[in-house]
């Protein structure tokens, strides 16, 4: 047996194992992600082989919950790809202020920095105290941070341009406050924000949501998985709801793409279709 085939026995052994003791699943992640960070996480353990994280990972928790972390992708920013504000702002937005009480889940929200960005544009918008976000990750940690609100000084120029491209129309420094090194955001922010664990692999739907945004996160599964995500959004949403993915990822292959249609291409955002529009479709 080669040396990469024993490594990636090696690899499946360590899944099996965080997913016999723990309960999480990372199985059908995309593979060659999953591998990526096993073999950075090795460097960092100080550890001879990945063979040798299975025992430690088993009885040391500790051990267990840092390797979760750098399996766990927290990149994020506020307002990132502000055209995708935008969009929301032209084509979904005005079709969520016909609501009386408007829901959104924000799945695998990481440290929340897009979270509070959707909440500023709803602030804006005139349709934040109709809304509640839920919020949610299956990193703890990542979580705690984005209850927080405290995030690093050093991107908030980036963080500013980005609110302005993405249509902001006030000054982005009324939504924090500035202390040595970090900004906190604003309190009022948080009121209609609910942060939650949930997990896309393990977890069923999450209520009857009038948006959906996941972001980035469906790159890292396999087809499977993928689809078990997307099953989810749709159990979730209500006819003529929408879903925001990330840039590279879309709904070709999923056998229930049909029932959506594409609001705007660039910001990958859908709307799930009415009943009586597939009703028509079937009769014509």
């Amino acid at each position: 047996m080669r040396k990469s085939e024993i490594e990636n026995l090696e690899i499946t052994l360590l899944l099996d194992a965080m997913y016999e003791r723990y309960g999480y699943d990372f199985r059908d992640y995309a593979r060659a992600s999953v591998e990526r960070r096993a073999r950075q996480f090795l460097v960092k353990s100080g550890l001879n082989s990945i063979s040798e994280m299975i025992p430690a990972l088993l009885h040391d928790e500790s051990f267990f919950q840092a390797l979760v972390r750098d399996f766990s992708i927290t990149v994020t920013e506020m307002f990132r790809d502000p055209q995708v504000y935008r969009m929301l702002i032209e084509k979904v937005i005005p079709v969520l202020n016909t609501y009386p009480f408007i829901k959104i889940w924000h799945a695998g929200c990481a440290t929340g920095e897009e979270v509070y960005s959707l909440a500023i544009l709803l602030k804006e918008q005139g349709v934040y105290d109709r809304a509640t976000i839920f919020a949610t990750d299956f990193n703890d940690e990542a979580l705690e941070k984005a209850k927080q609100g405290i995030y690093h000084l050093e991107n908030i120029k980036q963080c500013t341009l980005n609110y302005q491209k993405g249509g902001g129309t006030e000054s982005f420094s009324q939504y924090y406050h500035a202390k040595y090194d970090s900004i906190a955001m604003d309190k009022s922010l948080r009121k209609k924000i609910t942060f939650a664990n949930h997990n896309l692999v393990t977890d069923q739907s999450f209520g009857e949501m009038h948006l959906i945004l996941c972001r980035n996160v469906l790159i890292y599964f396999n087809k499977t998985l993928q689809n078990r995500a997307l099953d989810i959004f749709n159990e979730s949403l209500v006819p003529g709801g929408f879903l925001c993915l990330g840039n590279k990822e879309s709904l070709l292959f999923w056998d229930k793409d049909k029932n959506y249609e594409s609001v705007e291409d660039s910001a990958k955002i859908f709307q799930k279709k009415y009943v009586r529009d597939r009703l028509n479709k079937t009769n014509e």
